[in-house]
């Protein structure tokens, strides 16, 4: 059997092939099947630097297909002010899981800024209620823009608060979103209070939300701690209130949770479920329109391996993208 090419996706073939859509319902798809037992626990791998860090994601994907999937993403957030250059960056690789061939290498920066927008509108269907219309935006870069168009597709918003430390910056977001009522707002806790979705993507290191302001029956995904050093919502929203992890181990480790833990406020018996539990029906998600729920997301691999699977696939069918032979 002769050996097959290598297809190589830049950033700007992946963004012609995943939409918004399509990603959430293959992370949604993904969550299931690790929730339904059909596949391994996916990996990490993390290193850091002064000035930023690097992670290897892995995750087995079974599709009819069976991939082998790594990621390694380079997350450097002062990058655009210091350098020009993106937080992001990476490779995503794909393999025949069955011969180890090398199928793909796919340019990681749009999978992971869609993968994780969808792993947020996958938890909002089972956690947030389902007449959610007002919305708080922390971090106004790409990420923030993903969740914003993530949460549109799966709950009716009305109305968007953009917050960023750099008011500048919240204030392009609102200008760049015609689709919704986006506001840029200085005043993060004024926002809160009147919010039914909460969503912090930054790169902080000490919370900003405080639980005191957070009304009863909202719905909040911490996204932007994904090192052990971050943190962005108040460790006491982790007492009493209902939390969903994408991953426990993960979250113990570098999430907003291990925070929380660190401080006294929960430990791994107080979670309610991984992510995965729920979708699969193993756990229940929102029970309640007074519950407050959290969902803490780190990034698992099993995200960057249903879309790059579904980008690859894609691609070959369409016709797009380099192939090369190493």
């Amino acid at each position: 059997m002769a050996k097959r090419e290598t297809l190589l996706l830049s950033a700007q073939d992946v963004r012609a092939l995943l939409t918004v859509p399509e990603c959430v319902t293959a992370v949604e798809a993904g969550f299931r099947a690790l929730g339904e037992g059909k596949l391994p626990p996916p990996e990490l791998l993390s290193l850091h630097s002064e000035f930023g860090g690097l992670h290897v994601k892995a995750a087995v994907w079974v599709n009819g297909s069976h991939y082998f999937v790594a990621k390694a993403n380079a997350n450097f957030p002062s990058n655009p002010k210091t350098h020009g250059l993106p937080t992001i960056q990476g490779v995503i690789i794909l393999c025949d899981a069955a011969t180890g061939e090398l199928l793909a290498l796919i340019d990681s920066i749009e999978i992971t800024a869609l993968r994780t927008g969808a792993a947020t509108a996958v938890a909002a269907r089972k956690l947030a209620r389902a007449d959610s219309r007002v919305l708080t935006v922390c971090g106004c870069g790409r990420q923030g823009q993903v969740q914003l168009q993530s949460l549109l597709h799966v709950l009716p918003i009305k109305v968007a608060y953009a917050y960023d430390i750099d008011p500048p910056a919240a204030q392009r977001f609102a200008a760049q979103n015609k689709n919704v009522d986006v506001r840029a707002v200085e005043d993060v806790s004024a926002a809160v209070r009147s919010s039914d979705v909460i969503v912090t993507c930054t790169p902080a290191r000490k919370f900003f939300i405080s639980a005191a302001d957070v009304r009863p029956g909202t719905f909040i995904a911490a996204v932007g701690a994904d090192n052990e050093h971050k943190q962005e919502i108040d460790p006491r929203l982790f007492i009493k209130n209902k939390v969903v992890v994408d991953s426990l181990p993960q979250c113990l480790k570098i999430g907003d949770l291990h925070h929380a833990v660190t401080e006294g406020f929960a430990s791994a018996e107080s979670v309610h479920a991984e992510l995965a539990d729920v979708v699969a029906g193993k756990a229940r998600g929102r029970t309640s329109k007074e519950e407050i729920t959290v969902f803490d997301s780190t990034g698992i691999a099993v995200e960057d391996a249903a879309a790059a699977a579904l980008v690859y696939e894609k691609a070959r069918h369409i016709g797009v993208g380099t192939k090369f032979s190493f």
